[in-house]
This record gives structure tokens, sequence and C-alpha cells, in this order.
């Protein structure tokens, strides 16, 4: 039997979906029969309809309290869980309310006094209500934490922790995440009662997508172009990861000076203009969507076939959140990386729990094909030796350091007349004959060359002249003077 017909019967007509995902056969009849959950799920596996259908079948629309509270980190994934949880309570009594930064408090305390069924917000926004005494806690019988690695990191920790205190003592909390660390386990586990764990592999899935890793070796300031290059591609629809806010506001200039196809979505802009970056993207306008990790956490783009990582993720589960925005349900889709050099041994590090190795690409014809980059240094600066062309790179000519043989410049090995230098990393000098250096009996150093004495230096006389300083063959002596 299927977990849906452990729903009332307006839920189940509105149920369009072939079968239930592993993770909502696992998490609807716990939450139904008011387990605390955790859920560690791949991003697109259905985790959102998992736990609002077992709410929306629990909560009382006739009364007039708001009895469940959904916490998001981003605004963005809020209003996507409004807008679906909307979808299910047409035709009902429950009614949904979005409590999101960036929108007018008065406007959200207006509807709070209407008691919403199930209120849906972000940490900030929440905890200003809670405090303002305009959303009451103990009202509360479901919490749910979507996103709870980064809900109950130790930035929103202490805020999400006075959520669940305040709460009715009854209350059910679930938290769900692509990625679940074991600290995110044990805080949980402290704020729950005897929680249900519960873990889906993308191996679960039935109609699971294909989803190729790949990436492409280049320069720093090379990156903006190749957004630019990207862009342009027909029938390529991608969100573009960036790790520092002021490197997306550069690219965003340059990219708007070059006049591509890109928005982008940053936790700085204001909730109309990110909704107008989020609608051009969706409806094609714009190819490319550059964004934070926070501002697109969460985010569900239908059709999206490009992850791109401007910046190498700072760890594993940064990157598994991120890739997770394309190959969804059954679709297939690539994560492809702009990888500079210093980045590179990060990069194999968090990929290397991947079934298959990345595939590295190149710039080819006006797209990326299959190939061996490198992480070019750019032009040579002009004025002296700018011609590397006509310099010889014995390294790529012979592949043994010892068989390389200088014919413009022949040196001579040391102590036989070989032309050929076998010694690495030890320039050959001439061999000079048994009399070319030598002391003489006085301590003092002599040159001859050839048996044939041409000077010798001497120490400084009291008369401040260096007496003998200069000898020449005639005996004649040069003055010096003191300093």
């Amino acid at each position: 039997m299927s977990v849906i017909n452990l729903l009332n019967e307006d839920l189940q007509s509105k149920w369009k979906f072939n079968v239930a995902t592993p993770i909502q056969d696992q998490m609807i009849p716990a939450m139904l029969n008011g387990d605390d959950v955790v859920a560690e799920s791949p991003t697109g596996t259905g985790k959102t309809l998992a736990y609002l259908l077992p709410i929306l079948e629990r909560v009382d629309g006739t009364k007039k309290n708001t009895q469940a509270l959904i916490v998001a980190p981003s605004q963005e994934l809020c209003m996507q869980i409004t807008e679906v949880a909307r979808q299910w309570i047409a035709g009902t009594d429950i009614t949904v309310v979005p409590l999101i930064g960036g929108a007018n408090t008065q406007r959200q305390i207006e509807k709070l006094k209407k008691k919403p069924t199930i209120a849906i917000g972000t940490p900030g926004r929440l905890n200003e209500l809670v405090r303002a005494k305009k959303l009451k806690l103990h009202e509360l019988h479901h919490i749910v934490l979507d996103e709870g690695d980064q809900l109950l990191g130790r930035e929103s920790r202490v805020i999400v922790k006075q959520f669940i205190d305040g709460a009715n003592h009854d209350r059910q909390v679930v938290v769900v995440s692509a990625t679940i660390t074991d600290e995110i386990k044990l805080v949980a586990e402290q704020l729950m009662k005897t929680p249900k764990r519960f873990k889906v592999s993308l191996e679960d899935m039935p109609d699971q997508g294909i989803v190729t890793h790949s990436f492409i070796k280049m320069q720093e300031r090379e990156k903006t172009d190749m957004l630019r290059r990207l862009s342009n591609q027909e029938g390529l629809r991608a969100i573009a990861f960036v790790n520092n806010l002021d490197q997306l506001l550069m690219k965003e200039t340059k990219l708007h000076y070059r006049q591509a196809p890109i928005v982008t979505l940053h936790a700085d802009m204001k909730k109309e203009e990110r909704k107008r970056a989020l609608d051009a993207f969706r409806k094609g306008e714009a190819r490319v969507l550059i964004a934070t990790d926070v501002a697109a956490r969460g985010l569900d783009v239908e059709g999206l076939t490009h992850v791109i990582h401007v910046d190498v993720p700072v760890s594993q589960e940064q990157y598994t959140h991120r890739s997770g925005r394309t190959g969804r349900a059954g679709k297939s889709g690539e994560v492809l990386t702009l990888l500079v050099g210093p980045s590179e041994k990060q990069y194999k590090q968090i990929t290397r729990s991947l079934d298959e190795k990345p595939t590295e690409k190149i710039w080819d014809k006006g797209g990326l094909v299959k190939g061996k980059g490198f992480y070019s240094a750019g032009p040579a600066k002009k004025g002296r030796n700018s011609d590397n062309s006509k310099k010889k790179d014995y390294n790529k000519q012979y592949d043994n350091r010892s068989e390389r043989k200088y014919d413009d410049k022949p040196y001579k090995k040391r102590y036989d007349g070989d032309t050929t230098r076998k010694d690495e990393g030890k320039r050959p000098f001439e061999k000079y004959d048994e009399n070319s250096y030598k002391k003489n009996d006085e301590g003092k150093r002599s040159y001859k060359k050839n048996g044939e004495e041409n000077r010798s230096f001497k120490k400084y006389d009291n008369e401040g002249t260096r007496s003998g300083s200069y000898k020449k063959n005639d005996g004649s002596k040069r003055p010096y003077k003191k300093r």
C-alpha cells in the first residue's frame, strides 16, 4: 500500500506523481505517528512534500492559531515552500503566511493577527516577530528545519533553539537536509525526543538522472569571460555559485557591460529585486544565474542543465548542496568547476568520493569539449626576451635531462673534453694546468697563465699606499690613497 493512502481524500486527489520517493515512504508514516525525525536525502528527492503533507494532514484549519512553523535559511527557499503549500491547501481552511526579511514588517504583523495555520520564515525575521510578541511560540505543535545543517550551525543555532524551547511541550521537531554531519546530529538529538533517523542516497532513487562532473583549467582573471561565453550557449540554463560577494558584484558589472544574458542573486538585494531576477531566469530571459551559496540554498529551478562552481566550494557538503540543483526528477545535468591552480588540491579532495572521476574539458570552437588544458600564464610582457618562440625549451625537447646537449653553447665537461653535460645542476668548467692557481711562499695569491706571472696582490702599507698592490712586469706601481 502506498503511503499516500494514509492521507485524507483531498490530498490524495491532488497527488499527481506516479509513485512516492524513498524519503517520502519513510518520513510520512513517521510524522503521521508524531515522531521526531532527522532525515538526510539528496536535493531533488522530494523532501518538501515528505514533511509538508503530514503537517497538512495533522493541523486543523478551523482553529484560529498558528500550529506549525517551517524555518528555512533563505528568502527564496521560504517563498518556494510557500508556493508549494498554497497549491496543496487550495479549497481548504488551512492558511499559510511567509515571514521573511526584506518584506514590510508591519504587513506581516497584520497577517499574523489573522492567525494563519502555518508560518514559513527565515530565522532573522522570525526572531524579530517573536521578540515583539507577535508570533506565539507556545501555540506551535510542529517545527520543521529545512536545510537543517545550516540552521543548526553556529550562526543560527541559538535562535533556532529558542523556537524549539518556546514551542508547545508536545511539539514535533523535524530536521531535513541533503547533508547532515555528526555535529548536527548531536545538536538535533539534544533538541528532540528519541528521533527517528532516515537516510536516502541517489542510488535509492527509482528514476535517477545522470549527473556528470567536469572541470576546466584557467587563470582567475579568465573566469568572467568564461561565464560570458557560457551564457551565450544555446540550450544552457545554469546557476553559477561564487564564494565571495565582492567577486559576484564585480562579475555582474563586467558581464552587464558586455551585455551577457545573466542575472544575479545575493543577500544584499531587496525582495523585489530578487523576485525580478528569479522571474527573468525562470522565463529564459537570462541563461545564467550567478548567486552566493546562501541565496540559492534549496532553490529549485525546472530544466536546469548546469551547475557552475565559479569558485571551488569550501567543503564537500557545500559541493553536494550546490551540485544538487541539477539532475532533478530523473533528468540529466552537468556540474562544471572553473578550476585555478591553487584550488586543484582542494577540488581533488572534495570530488574523491564521487563514483566517477571528473572529466577535464577545454574551450574549443565555441564550446566545451573533452581535452587536456593548462593553467595559462597569459601573454608575455613586452621588452627584453619577450619573444618566447626564440627560446629553446630543453625540458620538452629532451625527456631525460642527462641527454641534453648544448650545441649552440658547447661547454667542456669538468676534467675532460667531452661536450655532453652529464652532471645535472653543475656547470662544467675548463680544466687549468697545474700552475694556473697556487699560493707563493709568502702566503699571497698569485695568478699564473702559461707560466708567466702577470700580477699579484699585497696588503696595505702604513703610508696609505698600496705597496705592490698592482705590480706590472716592469716593476712599476700605482699609488693608492686612503678613503
